[in-house]
């Protein structure tokens, strides 16, 4: 028998391959060792951006004249809502502010604004009530019992509607809005002090809107005058008593100076705001964001209005009475009540002539019954802390 072939075991076989193995790896690590290394290319640079150039957006430039003069506080008062306009637009809004009659005359600024004339105007409805006496709702009369703030917050939360409306009634390319809830403004300047109503009748006297309606109910004979023709009229003897707004404004254009007799306290003008007016093809063109700067400055325009009233006001009459020997006076009560009977007869009237008259009315009316009732309720007595601190109120 021929002797067999001795055949390795699987245990002996996977020895010798392992062994193989790693003699072959022994190997390619020693060649690897032998090998230069040549270095990785190195990545493209990409290439370097331009540095990045701030693009400052253009400058929209609005025309606004006001209708005040050019010593007058309320030219002030526009340019502060001038400044917080330019100052939170950002340097995309930059108003040019002109003086009164620097392109129309002062009464003439809403028409001018709608025409295109000029872009915006700061002004008082009542400087327009030629057109509807309803202008005079949103300033100046008639008297619901509320003070101006009270006012202005229902111009702020009924009235706009009817502004609104107003102007698309009487074809006005006009957007509005309203600032300053302005104090009472007093009877007036007086050669000789009045006692009663009955001093009234026949007197030739200057105001405006629909406050000229109601001295002409109480027998006056009204001229309506911008600011700075008032002086000039009582020189010449068109007129013999005025009122314009305040002892500030008042003092500016010379009034202690043809009058000496100055009664504080009225319902003829107890309150009143400024109109802040814009062209309403320019206030569309502009994006939203633009559009609420013109309108919310105004409410921050009020805000500072109202603290540089009460500063310079109060210093300015008191100035008047111990620098310029004026007479100052408290309108007496019989006027007071005089103006409430003469204020019924007009709002009748109106009311009878005009149905949209009568639907601001009602809504002002309503307002002043409600906000009223909760004011008169709930204000602290004012007038005796003052005398608890300062002693008796009087001049």
């Amino acid at each position: 028998m021929d002797k067999l072939e001795k055949q390795p075991s699987a245990k002996t076989s996977r020895r010798k391959f392992l062994t193989g193995a790693a003699a072959a790896a022994s190997a390619v690590a020693l060649a690897a060792c032998g090998k230069k290394e040549e270095p990785a290319p190195a990545p493209t640079a990409a290439p370097t951006p331009p540095p990045a150039v701030a693009v400052k957006p253009s400058t929209i430039v609005l025309k606004m004249q006001g209708a005040w003069g050019t010593t007058d506080i309320f030219n002030e008062m526009a340019e502060e809502y001038v400044k917080r306009v330019n100052e939170m637009s950002g340097g995309r809004l930059k108003i040019d502010y002109l003086v009164a009659g620097s392109v129309v005359k002062p009464f003439e600024v809403l028409d001018a604004t709608s025409k295109g004339v000029i872009d915006g105007a700061h002004t008082v409805a009542v400087y327009w009530y030629g057109k509807s006496k309803v202008a005079s709702m949103f300033g100046s009369g008639p008297i619901t019992g509320c003070d101006a703030a009270q006012n202005l917050a229902w111009i702020a939360k009924e009235g706009q509607q009817y502004y609104d409306e107003l102007m698309t009634k009487l074809g006005m390319n006009v957007v509005g809005f309203f600032a300053m809830p302005m104090p009472t403004q007093p009877l007036g300047w007086f050669k000789k002090p009045v006692k009663s109503a009955a001093d009234l009748k026949g007197l030739k006297y200057r105001t405006v809107g629909l406050a000229a309606d109601l001295m002409q109910e109480l027998g006056t004979k009204v001229t309506q005058l911008p600011g700075g023709e008032i002086v000039p009229a009582m020189e010449r003897g068109v007129i013999e008593a005025f009122e314009f707004n305040n002892p500030t404004s008042d003092s500016r254009f010379g009034a202690q100076d043809v009058a000496k007799n100055y009664m504080m306290g009225s319902y003829h003008q107890a309150m009143e705001f400024f109109e802040i007016d814009w062209n309403r093809k320019k206030y569309e063109s502009l994006p939203p964001e633009l559009q609420a700067v013109l309108k919310y400055s105004a409410e921050a325009a009020s805000t500072s209005n109202f603290a540089t009233a009460m500063d310079n006001y109060s210093n300015d009459l008191i100035k008047l009475r111990d620098k310029d020997k004026v007479n100052i006076i408290r309108t007496p009560q019989s006027i007071f009540d005089a103006q409430i009977k003469a204020w019924d007869v007009v709002v009748k009237r109106l009311v009878d002539e005009d149905p949209f008259f009568a639907k601001v009315w009602e809504s002002q009316k309503a307002w002043g019954k409600r906000v009223a009732y909760y004011s008169l309720f709930n204000s602290a007595d004012f007038k005796a802390a003052y005398e608890h601190l300062h002693g008796k109120l009087g001049f």
